[in-house]
């Protein structure tokens, strides 16, 4: 059985020029792993903590309250932006284990991308959902490759956006055609980080690696705003080819690669393998 950790980074909002404070990117993504690993990643994602903020709790409370903090990712990638170089090798410490546990664990990863183009509205509600359903697609995919079931627990948001979500998988589950998702146990359920690591180490991915990774690749040089930075570049050149090596993909009926990391990109319109590849490519 495997367990899929949903979360997302960024904004929705609509970007009206290149200075506009808004997040120019949004990232939806899962990382997949085995139900038998739960129990171990998630202990020695708490050792990870304990390791590089030891001061994030009193010493007197017990080890496990360490999972009652999230150190989250928008606030790794802004260690990141910092002219400390103390700060930043000390953020790109803590992603370097983070990354050995996803490796250690054979966690993998799923999820969508969308880069805003200037002055543009955006639908919110249809790009999160469409990034669960595309995402939920994945997962029944690699559950069917290996003959296995699994269930989806996402990040918390709003009861609204809980339950449009929700019935936007109930609808595929259960409609006249078939169940588009016959491999996911039940509808996506909803967790508080605060006791999923899986959930703390999603937002981590998403915020603290994908987000960073994706606003360097697609908008830096054209976006100037405090989400884009040049020292994100760093993040993609440590963790781009480790990332790139833990997502799942597959081939569709045509041969074309499936699954993975998909991008979206409205600013300029360049393709997915950007992420991945040279700035100026």
């Amino acid at each position: 059985m495997y367990v899929a950790y949903l979360d997302e980074s960024g904004a929705t909002g609509r970007l009206d020029s290149p200075t506009s404070p808004v997040q120019p990117v949004f990232v939806a993504a899962a990382i997949i792993c085995e139900q038998k690993e739960v129990r171990q990643l998630t202990l020695d994602f708490l050792h990870l903590k304990q390791k590089f903020f030891p001061g994030l709790i009193a010493d007197n409370n017990m080890f496990l309250d360490r999972m009652l903090l999230e150190i989250k990712g928008s606030e790794i990638r802004k260690s990141v932006r910092k002219r400390s170089r103390r700060r930043r090798r000390h953020a790109l410490g803590f992603l370097d284990h983070l990354m050995q546990l996803l490796e250690r664990h054979g966690v993998e990863v799923v999820g969508r991308v969308w880069v805003k183009g200037f002055g543009q509205d955006n639908d919110g509600r249809a790009m999160y959902t469409f990034s669960t359903q595309d995402i939920c697609a994945t997962f029944q995919r690699l559950l069917a490759e290996r003959d296995s079931e699994g269930i989806v627990i996402a990040d918390s948001r709003t009861y609204p956006q809980n339950t449009n979500l929700s019935h936007s998988i109930f609808t595929g589950k259960f409609s006249s055609r078939g169940d588009k998702y016959a491999r996911l146990l039940e509808m996506p359920t909803f967790g508080h980080s605060d006791n999923h690591a899986g959930l703390q180490i999603a937002d981590l991915i998403c915020s603290a690696v994908i987000f960073p990774m994706a606003t360097y690749s697609y908008c830096y040089g054209v976006v100037r705003n405090v989400h884009v930075h040049g020292r994100y570049e760093m993040i993609k050149e440590m963790f781009g080819s480790r990332l790139r090596s833990r997502l799942y993909t597959y081939r569709d009926g045509n041969g074309k690669l499936r699954g993975g990391l998909t991008v979206s990109d409205q600013l300029q319109q360049r393709p997915s393998h950007a992420l991945w590849g040279s700035l100026h490519g």
